[in-house]
């Protein structure tokens, strides 16, 4: 008779955990493409330029009736998604750590989000008010999107996996945004060739976005499972859910402490990759071929950023590593600031800095994040997190197209950034870190 290997149930349960690991990673590999080629690379110069033939002699749009500059169209719509995505995440977080159905949800926010995005096909001409409302509605689905997303990262990795888990995960979609860029510079670069117009070229970009978005989410969905929570109140309604959770957070300070510093470094992230195109094709004076070079550049160094932090995470500690990180993005703001016009080489120096520190301060970020959630509570503290994350990132936008509105300067507008990272570097260095985890009721990682 021939023996039969037995498994124990605790290794069933690390090869089921390691299963949801690679569905998990698919979804950054799905959506990051939006955020890359969408947000960073292709609709700020292109919604902005439609705005600009839609502008009166003034060089205004006047979408419902209220002035706006053509060139602050594009970060005044960023701020409007992230307004509404503020409105519907906690509600959607409680609702899904109320009922365990996070993936139905996370399915219809990412499939919402791909049709929008896919949509853009449609933006051309003068229709940057059409360009306005399907950014609103991607940028808020990926934000609910998001959060269900990292939600998950507490429930698929065990404490010393997080950093790694959430380094990987990064890396997996900056190499999808580097893959998907290089197609989209060749139809760019090459569009004669193809018998199309540069502006269908960038709206075909567009849209391929959407459908990569929508066809990789079902990797992720077919892998990640549903986690039955305890009964939780369900006739309680959202916005009541959502008070309860306000309520809840107070009890845990540290953590909240932590999210505030988060808010403030990461909203000057995001504000620097959904505006550095518009900065180096107005203030700059760069090609569009160029941008995109960059921010390929940024992509792959950014695969290679975030796993290089991930290991020195795991030597010094996720809070300092991402201390340094902080001094380095307001080093390279510095710099930003100084760089001539028509100078592709200082451009690409400055993004090969990015590209290093971005992938690792935000991976890790989650990572630590992830340990100060009191256990059962994720996707309603991920929804403050993701406010934190896509959420709140409407103060940075708002502050450069107000700087830009007031002075006509983007280099005013981009250095009004560096006050971003000082004060989140201070915010941070405040959190005891080891104390917020004790006191979420998780166990203290050897380091952190």
């Amino acid at each position: 008779m021939g023996t039969e290997t037995v498994r124990t149930p605790s290794a069933e349960d690390a090869a089921g955990r390691r299963r949801e690991q690679r569905g998990w990673y698919f979804y950054d590999w799905a959506c990051s493409v939006y955020s890359t080629s969408v947000l960073t690379v292709f609709l700020g110069p292109y919604l902005t330029s439609v705005a600009e033939s839609a502008a009166d002699a003034d060089g205004f749009v006047h979408p419902l009736g209220i002035p706006v500059r053509a060139g602050s169209f594009f970060a005044y719509s960023v701020s409007l998604s992230v307004i509404v995505a503020v409105l519907v995440m906690p509600l959607v977080g409680a609702a899904a750590d109320r009922t365990g159905r996070k993936k139905p949800l996370l399915g219809a926010a990412a499939y919402l989000g791909a049709a929008a995005t896919a949509g853009m096909f449609l933006l051309d001409g003068d229709r940057y008010l059409l360009g306005g409302v399907l950014l609103v509605v991607a940028n808020a689905a990926q934000s609910v999107a998001m959060m269900l997303y990292n939600s998950y990262l507490p429930q698929i990795a065990a404490p010393e996996e997080r950093d790694a888990v959430s380094s990987r995960g990064w890396a997996f979609g900056y190499a999808a945004g580097a893959l998907v860029l290089v197609a989209n510079l060749v139809l760019y670069l090459a569009h004669d060739s193809f018998g199309i117009s540069e502006s269908m070229a960038v709206r075909i970009c567009l849209a391929s976005a959407g459908l990569w978005w929508g066809a990789f989410a079902l990797i992720p969905l077919r892998r990640l499972r549903d986690r039955r929570s305890p009964a939780r109140g369900t006739t309680v309604t959202g916005w009541r859910q959502l008070a309860a959770t306000v309520r809840d957070m107070r009890r845990h300070p540290l953590t909240l402490a932590f999210l505030l510093a988060y808010l403030v470094y990461n909203d000057g992230i995001q504000t620097v990759i959904t505006q550095a195109s518009v900065y180096g094709s107005k203030e700059l004076g760069l090609a569009q071929s160029t941008l995109i070079g960059a921010v390929l550049l940024v992509q792959v160094l950014a695969v290679f950023g975030a796993l290089a932090l991930g290991r020195l995470a795991r030597r010094y500690g996720a809070q300092r590593t991402i201390l340094g990180s902080l001094v380095a993005w307001t080093l390279i703001l510095g710099a930003g600031y100084f760089l001539p016009a028509g100078a592709p080489v200082w451009f690409f120096v400055l993004a090969a800095g990015i590209g290093l520190v971005l992938g690792g301060s935000q991976a890790l970020s989650r990572s630590l994040f992830s340990h100060l959630v009191p256990p059962g509570k994720e996707a309603e503290y991920f929804s403050a997190y993701e406010l934190s994350d896509r959420g709140m990132s409407w103060l940075g936008p708002l502050l450069f197209g107000l700087t830009y509105q007031l002075t006509g300067s983007y280099r005013d507008a981009i250095i009004s950034l560096v006050a971003f990272f000082v004060l989140g570097f201070v915010l941070l260095a405040r959190v005891p870190v080891r104390r917020a985890v004790a006191d979420a009721g998780n166990p203290v990682p050897e380091r952190i």
